[in-house]
Parts: structure tokens; sequence; C-alpha cells
């Protein structure tokens, strides 16, 4: 089974991945390289998320390797069972090699090949890519040119902080510092970078999620909150539909006055397909006319603005579907918010439709899922489940909380995720070392990747499911995944004190570690930044627990009217 494990885990991974941009991304409409870099970034951050617990389980079985290697072994033996070899070592416990095995050499390079194509990805490509898909150029030089003009201050801002530490270090003669020395400070700079960040989220997602199914549990809330995003979404949609009437009206000025022998008449040609059918239709019935062009007699205009005018087209567009589209699924919502408030008095006990879909149901569905167990699920079981799950949840989060105040600590060990994982370390329970450490790092990815999905940025980020997410927001997703994951990562190896810079012990460290290079060069960060500032945690989710800082923003549009938008 050695290597078996891995193989299964990067399928499935995936195609999780795969799946999670097909609810949020359109295949179909957004360019293929958007779709294969959001992809790419996805897969392998959510790859570190479920190879991490692997890594862990080979390194606990390397270190009692080495220890029995080091130690006089007593006489082999063979032992049978779910465990495929036993090797010498102390006569209390022997070696099992987990079944999940790696062979020594193959998660260094992994590790390598993820970790520095993902950051490949943050730092250069992707951003490269934001820009060039919110370009409005009509040629495939003109996008790229656009977008390497709008990255010329973002890339330069990393040379010249890089050049000046080299002509520090080089003026210096105290410091000598090698190559692998400059590549674990590059390492440290983006993890500081990723864990300022990481920590707000997590903050955030800690409390909130527990929250939102405690909240779900209550007869009537989502009934409630789902009106309130309805008043929201449909002032939002007035005003979508209102933009978008101001840009065609423009289109509709730009497509009167170039006429076909205009130079910019191909440009004119390219917008016009970018919008919607109803406008095309309109606006077709005044492109039969052929006049003569007089440039000295009549102003045009210029291609920059074409640029600008097919830049608006795009978003506007793109943004007016999708308020159509979140409108019907919150009447749909709304409507089966509805049906489940009625039915919670009914006698029958049978979940009674007030507007049937239109789409056929499955028949395996309607066989298992019928009215009765329905009614049973949304009107007595559900909110139960949901009240279990929230208190489980809040105690996940009050571990994570102490024991990212206490995993500096080693004497005694006070973090619960490093007690639970030495208490399996010692009797090598692999199984449960594996599924502890995944159950902890998938709930903290969770709690952070939640709000990445959740939160908004006025309307240029923004993650809408059904297929109505933009390219620039699925390229931004991409970027925050591959920053915060590996900061993340480091974060859970320190709570569980595999991390030997926090247990300050001489032992062998996770091949993920390793990579990561030894942070002595930069003390500072090691000893005080990477132990002290996951203590914030604490404010931030008292802060959030009493709505300290709610997220709402007011945005003024045309016409006098005022919107009030909760951006998380």
């Amino acid at each position: 089974m050695s290597g078996a494990a891995l193989g299964l885990e990067i399928v499935f991974v995936f195609f999780l991945a795969l799946f999670l941009l097909h609810r949020y991304g359109d295949f179909k409409k957004q360019h293929r390289l958007v779709i294969v870099g959001t992809l790419l970034a996805w897969y392998l951050c959510f790859l570190i998320v479920f190879i991490l617990p692997l890594d862990v389980s080979t390194t606990i079985y390397n270190r009692c390797r080495h220890a029995a290697a080091n130690s006089s072994p007593p006489e082999s033996s063979n032992v049978t069972g779910s465990y495929a070899t036993v090797i010498p070592a102390t006569r209390q416990h022997p070696c099992f090699k987990p079944w999940s095995y790696i062979p020594d050499g193959i998660m260094p390079i992994f590790w390598r090949v993820v970790y520095w194509t993902s950051q490949f990805l943050t730092w250069i490509l992707l951003p490269f890519m934001q820009s060039y898909a919110r370009s409005g150029g009509f040629s495939i030089t003109g996008k790229i040119k656009t977008a390497l003009i709008e990255n010329a201050i973002y890339y330069g801002t990393y040379l010249l902080i890089f050049g000046a530490f080299l002509i520090y270090v080089a003026v210096n003669p105290r410091l000598h510092l090698e190559w692998n020395q400059l590549q674990t400070i590059g390492i440290a700079a983006a993890n500081t970078w990723g864990l300022f960040l990481l920590v707000l989220l997590l903050g955030y997602g800690l409390v909130e999620i527990p929250r939102s199914y405690w909240n779900g549990a209550k007869r009537g809330y989502l009934l409630m909150k789902t009106y309130f995003k309805a008043a929201k979404l449909m002032t939002e949609k007035a005003d979508a539909e209102e933009n978008l009437e101001d840009v065609m009206e423009e289109v509709r000025k730009v497509n009167e006055s170039i006429k076909y022998n205009h130079p910019l008449r191909k440009c004119v040609d390219t917008i016009l397909k970018k919008c919607p059918t109803e406008y095309q239709e309109k606006m077709g019935r005044n492109m039969d006319d052929y006049e003569d062009f007089d440039e000295k007699r009549n102003t045009y205009p210029s291609e920059k603005s074409l640029v600008k005018l097919h830049k608006q087209v795009i978003y506007s567009v793109q943004r007016h579907r999708r308020t159509q589209v979140q409108w019907q699924i919150l009447l749909e919502q709304a409507f089966y918010l509805e049906d489940v408030a009625k039915n919670e008095t009914s006698a029958t006990h049978q979940f009674v439709h007030t507007f049937q879909s239109p789409e056929p149901e499955n028949r395996f569905i309607q066989y298992f899922y019928n009215p009765t167990v329905e009614w049973y699920w949304e009107c007595l079981l559900r909110p139960w489940f949901y009240r279990i799950l929230a208190v489980v949840l809040s105690i996940f989060s009050v571990i994570v909380v102490w024991s990212e105040c206490t995993f500096f600590s080693t004497t005694p060990v006070l973090s619960l995720f490093a007690v639970f994982i030495q208490l399996a370390e010692k009797t090598y329970n692999y199984i449960y070392i594996e599924i502890a450490c995944f159950l902890s790092i998938f709930f903290l990815s969770i709690c952070v990747y939640s709000t990445v999905f959740r939160i908004r940025v006025f309307n240029y980020y923004y993650l809408a499911s059904h297929h109505q997410t933009d390219a620039y927001s699925l390229l931004f997703s991409g970027m925050l995944f591959c920053r915060l994951t590996p900061p993340l990562c480091l974060n859970f190896l320190g709570l569980t004190h595999m991390d030997a810079s926090i247990s300050h012990q001489n032992t062998q460290p996770t091949a993920y570690t390793s990579i990561m290079g030894s942070m002595k060069v930069l003390s500072f960060i090691a000893d005080g930044f990477y132990i002290y500032y996951p203590m914030l945690v604490v404010i931030l989710c008292i802060a959030t627990y009493f709505r300290c800082f709610r997220p709402w923003t007011v945005q003024r549009v045309r016409r006098g009217t005022i919107i009030i938008k909760m951006y998380v």
C-alpha cells in the first residue's frame, strides 16, 4: 500500500476542486486559461491540506525507525495484522509501518513542486491573468500590454524591496547569506504576509460558522434572513439594471456614430457581441445605413475610449446576469422556507409544496426522500441536527483558540492538538493520528476558506455560486488560497508540536517543514511573530461574537439612492 494513499488522495482532491470550480465558475463562457489557472491554484491548496496528515504519520514512523537504529534493537519478530511491516524498535512499542507510508525521498520532491508552483501562481501568473481578464482590449497584444502596465507597480515594488535587501547584505560584512538562506527569507516573508491575513479570517470563521448553524436551528430565522437578503438583492438588482441601461445607451451612441467603413468598426462589432441579445436586436435595426465618415466634420470616439467602454460592457452584463440568476434562486429558497413554516403544524406529517419544481425529480430521490421523510427532516430532525453540529463546532473552536494561545509551551504541553498527537504517537496508532490531523486541519481550513468564499469587496471580488462568479474573482480567490495555505499548514504543525522550531526538540522534521528551511536566519520572526501573533485570534473571536466590527458599507449610486451592503 506504499504510495497508494497518496495517489488516491491526489485523484480525489482533483475532482473535489473541479466540482467546486464548476459550482462557482462557468466552463462554457469563461476563458480556458482562467479555468485552468483557478483550478490549479485551488487543487494545489486543497492537496496540501489533504496530504499533510500522511506526512505527519510518515514522519512519526521515521522517528521511531531512526530511534530504533540508534538503540540496541531486540530480536526481530513477525507480526501480522493491519500493518504491513514490523521493524526492530524499543521493547515497549515496535515500529509498525503505517498503511499510508510514503517511501523516503517522495514527499520532499512532492512538497517542493506543490509549494513553488503555488507561489509562482499567486505572486506572478494569477495577478497578470487578473489584469488580462479585466482588460477591455480588442486583441491579445493589447490585453497583454494593459496587464503589464497595471502590474508594473505591483512587480516593481517587490523587486525594489528585494534589491534593497541584497544591497544591504552585500555592504554588511557581518552577514554572509547563502542561496538557501535567501530562499528561507523569501519563504518567511510570504508566510508572514499570509499569517497576518490568516489570523483575521480564522478569528471570524471560528465564531461565525458555529453561530450560523445555531441560528439556522431557530424557527423562522432562515426565513427572516432570506427576506433580508431578498430586500438587499432587489436593490442591487435594480442598480445593475440601471447601470446596464446606461452602458447600453453609450453603446448605442457609439454604434450610430461609427459606420461600416470606419477603421474602428471592428472594435464596435466586438462590443456588440458582448451585449445581451435583446439590445443587439434593437441596435441592429440602425446598422443598415451605409454612410461615409468625415473625420474632420464629425467627432469620433478614440480607441482608448472604446477599450474603456468594452470593459464597462463586460462588467455590467456579467453583473446583470448574476443578479438575475441570484434573484430567481433566492425566490425559490424563500418559497421553500415558507412551505417549511406552513408544514410545521401539519397533522398528516406530509410535506406539501406550494409550488412544484418545473424540473422532474430523480425517481431514486423521490422514493427515498418522499413527503413523509421530507417532513420529519425539515420540521423535526434538521433543527436538532444543526444544534448538535453547532455545539460540536463550538467545542472545536474553543480547542483551537486555547491551542493558539498555548502552543509555544512545551513543558508542560498545553496545546490540546499536541496532547492528542503525542498520546497517539506513544502507541503508534497511525490511523488515529491521520484522522486527528485531518479533522484538525480540515476544520481550520473550513474556517479560513469559508470566510474567503463569503467575503465581498464591493462588486470587484464576489464568489457567487451557480456559475455566476466572474474571472477576476475566481483568480483572486486562487491567489488568496495560495497565500493562506502554507502559513495555515505551518500553524497547524506548530499546534501539534511537529515543528521543531516550536517543540525545541532535536527530532526529524516533517518533509513539509524541511522545505521551508530553518527560521533561525530570522529569529525575530521565528521566535516572535510566528508564536505571539496567532494569540490575536482571541481578540478577533470576541469582537466577532459581540459584532464589534459588523462589515457594513454605505455605497452611494446615481439618482440620489443609497445602498447599504454587508460584505461578509
